[in-house]
């Protein structure tokens, strides 16, 4: 570990730097099994989650967007990343709210996402 400052966040947190580095890793891992279904890549990469936050209670609030505000699935979708999310067993309970500021570009998207939509 290093001897950097912790930030006001890390020290406002009940949970260890290690168990919340843990559930960060699980969480991306489970937003990335959501897909857009008219975009062969996942919401994560597409740049599609703005802010991910934990509580101490472990308690999970994410705001997310779409890549157009009439998206077929905007009713669908935030249930999708609720329910994956969900399914980590330490996560107590997740909040999933739809944002539109930013509005979403292609600018946003991963090098991965990129090169998955031949967009270089």
């Amino acid at each position: 570990m290093d001897d950097a400052s912790p930030t006001a966040e890390q020290t406002a947190s009940a949970l260890p730097q290690a168990e919340l580095d843990a559930l960060t890793d699980k969480l991306v891992e489970k937003l990335k099994t959501v897909y857009d279904p008219e975009i062969p890549v996942d919401i994560y990469e597409l740049g599609l989650i703005y802010k991910v936050d934990v509580s101490d209670d472990r308690a999970v609030a994410i705001d997310m967007t779409l890549t157009a505000p009439g998206c077929p699935v905007a009713g669908d979708m935030p249930g999708w990343v609720q329910d994956a999310v969900t399914s980590i067993p330490e996560v107590t309970s997740c909040t999933v709210n739809l944002v539109f500021e930013p509005p979403w570009d292609p600018s946003l998207m991963s090098d991965e996402a990129k090169l998955e939509l031949n967009m270089f």
